[in-house]
């Protein structure tokens, strides 16, 4: 078979690779079907090379795009989360959380510790392993999803709002009790944790010991009954009270100033 026939060929696969979706077998078919005769593998073996790739790359893709709908903040993994910094956190126990068993028994999962101490960086790690599961994820603070509801409620699509929510394997929910809710944002998100209660996981960064949560909930009875489903058979992780942030920028500090000052 001449070049210019197999130039044709090919054109005429990846025309059809368009038409059936089939973009890896289309970028690959050529590649492995030179590796096919180098290693005179059978039509067959080609065959499945060539289906494989596919299967991989349209994996691939599909973890991408979970992680691009999670709405993370910016991209962190628990394999750079630096334990050996954090000593409340168990190493052990956070990576035991990422194979997911949290999430298919819908266990709450609560890291509470004071700003800098890594809570938003271990629920973000959590929510890519999630991710790379394929489970649909979304990401939020507390105040961002009390907005979105707030506004859905001014525009007659509440309803449509919190069924889109619960759809969600996983929420990852940052900075509760950061700041005071008003009384129709704390009953917002009581109805979306009390919505996923023993039906779907959740997770929760909070700067406040449960007995504070009245600061930022004040109605005594919504407060009582928002903690009672979101503890309920949770995996509740403290993080500390020292922060690491502000210990990495005073030891910057100390190097520059190190470095800056003449010596003997």
């Amino acid at each position: 078979m001449n070049a210019e026939s197999t130039a044709l060929e090919a054109a005429t696969i990846r025309q059809q690779c368009r038409v059936l979706r089939l973009p890896s077998v289309a970028a690959q078919c050529t590649q492995l079907a030179e590796q096919a005769l180098r290693e005179r593998r059978t039509h067959l073996g080609y065959l499945e090379a060539l289906l494989q790739a596919e299967l991989e790359d349209r994996e691939l893709r599909l973890v991408e795009r979970r992680i691009r709908e999670a709405h993370l903040p910016r991209m962190k993994t628990l394999e750079e989360f630096e334990f050996a910094k954090s000593p409340k956190v168990s190493a052990q126990q956070i990576h035991e959380l990422a194979r997911g068993d949290y999430i298919a028994k819908a266990e709450p999962v609560i890291f509470i510790g004071d700003s800098g101490t890594g809570k938003t960086h271990l629920l973000t790690g959590l929510a890519v392993a999630a991710c790379r599961q394929k489970r649909r994820v979304r990401f939020a603070t507390a105040a961002a999803l009390i907005n979105e509801l707030v506004e859905a409620k001014h525009q007659l699509q509440l309803g449509r709002a919190l069924s889109r929510w619960a759809r969600y394997d996983l929420i990852a929910l940052d900075e509760v009790g950061y700041v005071p809710l008003a009384e129709v944002g704390a009953e917002f998100l009581f109805q979306v944790i009390a919505e996923r209660a023993e039906k779907a996981a959740i997770i929760v960064t909070t700067n406040l010991p449960f007995s504070e949560w009245t600061k930022v909930i004040p109605n005594a009875r919504l407060c009582k009954a928002l903690l009672d489903r979101i503890t309920d058979r949770a995996h509740i992780i403290e993080t500390g009270a020292e922060s690491f942030r502000f210990r990495r920028t005073a030891e910057r500090r100390k190097s520059r100033a190190a470095v800056a000052s003449p010596s003997g």
